[in-house]
């Protein structure tokens, strides 16, 4: 697949950006078969992935930190959005200097303890050869 520059970023991404809204709760709760379309994906050139803090409540950050635990992260484009509204607290939305930087923080530590723990707890060599094979 042909690559796009990112606006001025020095960054390269596939002119179709995957968007990660429906897994979870709000659509394929099968982490294992959200992670098979996330594989597909990436197999088929795409290299942007598009999620957000509000999508499922966290639910689909943890899946495609899932996913990506067994690829080289390097190569993936990973966009996350803050603005909705993630609880009671009424600054825990919008787009103020703090709320985005807790996010972000939030998110980071999210993938990578998602990352860490999937990785501990399944072959990933051996499971990510068995998804790439059984996708249909």
């Amino acid at each position: 697949m042909e690559l796009h520059s990112l606006g001025r970023t020095g960054m390269k991404v596939s002119p179709l950006c995957l968007g990660a809204m429906m897994f979870g709760a709000w659509g394929n709760t099968d982490h294992d078969d959200s992670i098979r379309i996330i594989h597909r994906a990436l197999d088929a050139g795409i290299n942007f992935i598009d999620t957000a803090d509000v999508y499922s409540q966290g639910e689909s950050e943890i899946i495609v930190g899932k996913a990506l635990s067994s690829i080289d992260r390097s190569q993936v484009v990973l966009a996350t959005k803050v603005h909705g509204n993630m609880g009671s607290d009424p600054n825990a939305q919008g787009n103020s200097r703090r709320w985005i930087i807790a996010e972000c923080e939030h998110s980071l530590r999210a993938w990578a303890l998602t990352i860490s723990t999937f990785t501990r707890s399944t072959a990933q060599t051996s499971r990510w050869t068995s998804m790439k094979r059984s996708a249909p």
